[in-house]
């Protein structure tokens, strides 16, 4: 989806008035807008992608909670306040 904002420079027009023309040309194409919107953007993840992540988290928080319980890793303090 190109859409394209283009001005060209009349006869004894400053380029200060070009680049406002310019300037109103985008904002009336909504450019600005639509980038904004895609900015932060990210593509779902497939179901199996988050299947394997969510494995992988499971089986990470065992080994910590295995370690925890020969007492070879320390148990995390909580920082800060939980708000409910």
């Amino acid at each position: 989806m190109a859409v394209q904002a283009e001005v060209e420079k009349n006869e004894g027009e400053t380029t200060v008035n070009l680049i406002r023309r310019f300037s109103k040309r985008v904002q009336s194409a909504r450019l600005i807008q639509a980038v904004r919107g895609r900015r932060y953007y990210s593509r779902a993840k497939s179901p199996e992608v988050r299947r394997k992540h969510t494995l992988k988290v499971i089986k990470r928080r065992a080994e910590v909670a295995e370690l925890i319980k020969l007492g070879k890793m320390l148990e995390r303090p909580v920082r800060g306040p939980r708000r409910r």
